[in-house]
C-alpha cells in the first residue's frame, strides 16, 4: 500500500446494468473496490485504523434501476494517463459495469455530492392505457399543490412533498403498449426525488416496467 497521499484525482463514467442493478449502493462500492484492486491501480487510501481506497460515487441508484453516465471520483498515489487507467478497468469489471470514460480532474475540486443538482431517468412501462389518459394525470400531478408522500428514513416515517423535487415529467407512446415516461428529478444535498415515487404517485407502479438513469446533471454543467 502507497500512503503517501494522493497525486491524481480521475473522474470515471460508467454504466451499471445487468444484474448488478439489483445490488445496493453498499455493494457497489464493495465491487469497484474490487475493480480497482484487480485493475493494478496506484490507489490513494484514507487515514485511520482501517484505511480505503478513497473514491466517491455521485449518487447511488435505487435498486432495481439501471445507470448510464454515472460518475464517480478516484484518488491516486502516482499519476496515470487517463487511458491507461481505462485501459486497465476495462480489462476487470464484471459483468453489468461498463468503464466509459477517464479524465484528470482538479486535486482538489468540490466533491461530486456537493455539485450535484438534478438527474434525468426514462422508465417503459408496459400498459394498454390510452397515453393521453396518463397526460392527464401528468399535468394533474404537476399542477397539485402538494404531492405528499411517505418513506422510511433511518428507521423513521417521514411525510415529504414530491411536487418541488419534480423539475420536469413527459410521457409518450406507440401501438405496442409501451408508455416512455421521461423525468428530471432534483437530485442535490437540499433533497432528492426518487423515480418509483413518481410512477407511483401516477398509479403506474404496479404495471411492468423498468426504470433507467440516462443522466446526472451538476453545477459544473453551466
Amino acid at each position: 500500500m502507497n500512503d503517501s497521499g494522493p497525486k491524481q484525482r480521475v473522474r470515471i463514467t460508467y454504466a451499471k446494468g445487468g444484474a448488478l442493478k439489483y445490488i445496493s449502493h453498499l455493494d457497489l462500492a464493495r465491487t469497484w473496490e474490487r475493480v480497482f484492486r484487480r485493475a493494478g491501480l496506484p490507489l490513494a487510501y484514507s487515514q485511520g485504523f482501517n484505511p480505503r481506497p478513497r473514491f466517491q460515487i455521485a449518487a447511488a441508484l435505487p435498486v432495481g434501476v439501471t445507470g448510464q453516465g454515472e460518475l464517480l471520483d478516484l484518488w491516486l498515489s502516482d499519476p496515470l494517463l487517463p487511458d491507461q487507467a481505462l485501459t486497465r478497468l476495462r480489462c476487470v469489471v464484471p459483468s453489468g459495469l461498463t468503464a466509459g470514460e477517464v479524465q484528470e480532474i482538479e486535486l482538489r475540486a468540490p466533491s461530486l455530492q456537493s455539485q450535484m443538482r438534478a438527474a434525468s431517468y426514462r422508465a417503459v412501462i408496459r400498459s394498454q392505457e390510452p397515453v393521453q389518459a396518463i397526460r392527464i394525470r401528468v399535468q394533474a400531478l404537476l399542477a397539485a399543490p402538494t404531492i405528499l408522500r411517505r418513506r422510511q428514513h433511518k428507521g423513521k416515517e417521514q411525510v415529504y412533498d414530491l411536487g418541488p423535487l419534480i423539475q420536469d415529467l413527459e410521457v409518450e407512446g406507440d401501438d405496442d403498449g409501451e408508455r416512455i415516461m421521461t423525468m428530471r428529478l432534483q437530485a442535490s444535498p437540499k433533497g432528492a426525488g426518487r423515480p418509483d415515487e413518481v410512477l407511483d404517485a401516477l398509479g403506474l407502479s404496479l404495471a411492468p416496467h423498468t426504470i433507467e438513469r440516462t443522466n446526472l446533471h451538476f453545477e459544473f454543467d453551466k
